[in-house]
C-alpha cells in the first residue's frame, strides 16, 4: 500500500473538486490509502458522497487554510504546524506518507515544502517539472518556475533531477537531456548554459545522455527526453504552450460551428477531432513534481478538474512506485564522484537535509 497526504483546502474548488478525484484514482489504483487534510466540515460532507475514498481515508481536521493569494511568508507565518498544506507536508517528513499532493497556492507550498523537507546534501535549490506533450510521446521540462535564474551548477543539478524523473517515469534507462538555448551552436547563449554544456559532457554520465543544446520548438518536438532550463524562462515557456492549446482548441471549435457544412463535416471527422482533443488535454499532464527536497511533492493547478487532481496523484504515485528519491541519491553520488572541481556541500543541506 502507497499513503497519499492530501491538502483537501488547495486549489480553486477545494474539497469540491480534490475528494472526487481520489475517486477516479481509487477506481483505477486498488493499491492507494489517503491521509487528508483540510476543514471537517467541508470535507467530510464531499467523503459522505464518496464512500469508496472514505473507505481508503482517514480526515485529519485543521484550522486553518492557505489562501491562493497569500504570499509565501505569510503563509509560513500563518500557516506552519497547523495549516492543511503544512500538514500534508509533514506527513512526509514523518513518515506517515510518501508523497504530497496539493492543488494550493504555488509559493507557499514550495516555500513550506523547502522549509519541512529541506534539499537533499549538495542541491543548492529544488526545482519543479512539468510533464510536456509532444509529437514524440512526453517529455520532461524543469525548471518551471522555482528558480529564477540559475548558475551553471545548478543547471546540472536540474539535468540530474530531470533524468532521474525521466527513469522513473519513462522507464529509460539512459534518458537524453538537453539544455534549452538560444541555438544549438556550441558558441551561443549565455555563460552559464555553455559552462554546464561543457562539464555534462565531460562527466559523461552513465546514467543519462547528454544532448547538447535544444532550443524552443524542440520541446514539442520532443527531441530530448528532459530539458533544462532555469525557472523564468521554463515558466513563460509552460505558459505559453498552456495557452496556445486552449487558443488553437477555441479556433477549432469556432471553425467547426460556424456554418452547416462545417458542423457536419465535424460529425464526419469526430473520431480525429477526439483525438486531438486527447492530445491537447492539459489536465491528463496535470502536476508539476517539486524536486530536490527529501520527499516528493507534487503541485496540481489550481483551476483544475476532478480529472486533473487525479493526475497528479497519479504521477505522485508513479514517483513513489519506481522509487523516484533512490533514483536520484544514485545520480547525485555518482555525479560528484566524477565531478572535476567538486563544490562545497551546502551548510543548510548537510545539516538538515542530509539527514
Amino acid at each position: 500500500m502507497i499513503t497519499i497526504s492530501i491538502d483537501a483546502m488547495g486549489g480553486d474548488h477545494g474539497p469540491s473538486v480534490v475528494i472526487p478525484g481520489l475517486q477516479k484514482v481509487v477506481e483505477r489504483r486498488p493499491d492507494l490509502r489517503f491521509l487528508i487534510f483540510g476543514r471537517e466540515d467541508s470535507v467530510a460532507p464531499e467523503l459522505a458522497r464518496h464512500p469508496r475514498v472514505a473507505a481508503v481515508s482517514e480526515l485529519v481536521h485543521c484550522d486553518v487554510a492557505v489562501r491562493m493569494d497569500d504570499k509565501p511568508s505569510q503563509a509560513l507565518r500563518q500557516g506552519r504546524w497547523k495549516s492543511s498544506m503544512w500538514k500534508a507536508i509533514e506527513a512526509v517528513k514523518s513518515g506517515q506518507a510518501e508523497v504530497c499532493i496539493s492543488a494550493g497556492n504555488t509559493g507557499a507550498l514550495m516555500a513550506m515544502s523547502k522549509f519541512s523537507l529541506r534539499t537533499m546534501a549538495s542541491i543548492e535549490r529544488p526545482a519543479i517539472a512539468a510533464i510536456w506533450p509532444t509529437i514524440r510521446g512526453e517529455s520532461i521540462v524543469l525548471d518551471v518556475g522555482a528558480t529564477i535564474g540559475a548558475d551553471s551548477h545548478q543547471l546540472i543539478d536540474f539535468a540530474i533531477l530531470g533524468a532521474a524523473m525521466a527513469r522513473a517515469l519513462f522507464q529509460v534507462e539512459r534518458p537524453t537531456v538537453g539544455l534549452l538555448n538560444v541555438g544549438v551552436e556550441e558558441i551561443k547563449g549565455q555563460e552559464e548554459v555553455r559552462e554546464a554544456g561543457q562539464m555534462l559532457r565531460d562527466v559523461a554520465l552513465k546514467t543519462m545522455d547528454y544532448h547538447g543544446f535544444v532550443e524552443g520548438d524542440d520541446i514539442g518536438k520532443g527531441t530530448v527526453d528532459v530539458v533544462v532550463t532555469e525557472g523564468f524562462s521554463g515558466n513563460i515557456a509552460l505558459k505559453s504552450a498552456e495557452g496556445t492549446a486552449r487558443q488553437i482548441s477555441e479556433y477549432l471549435r469556432a471553425a467547426m460551428s460556424r456554418t452547416l457544412l462545417a458542423r457536419i463535416g465535424y460529425v464526419l471527422a469526430k473520431g480525429a477531432f477526439d483525438r486531438l482533443r486527447e492530445k491537447m488535454d492539459v489536465r491528463k499532464i496535470n502536476g508539476g513534481v517539486f524536486l530536490g527536497l527529501n520527499g516528493i511533492v507534487v503541485k496540481s493547478h489550481g483551476g483544475t478538474d476532478d480529472e486533473g487532481f487525479a493526475a497528479a496523484v497519479e504521477l505522485g504515485y508513479d514517483m513513489v512506485r519506481n522509487r523516484l528519491i533512490d533514483k536520484i541519491r544514485v545520480d547525485i553520488d555518482l555525479f560528484h564522484s566524477r565531478e572535476p572541481h567538486p563544490r562545497p556541500v551546502m551548510e543548510d543541506a548537510a545539516a538538515e537535509g542530509g539527514k
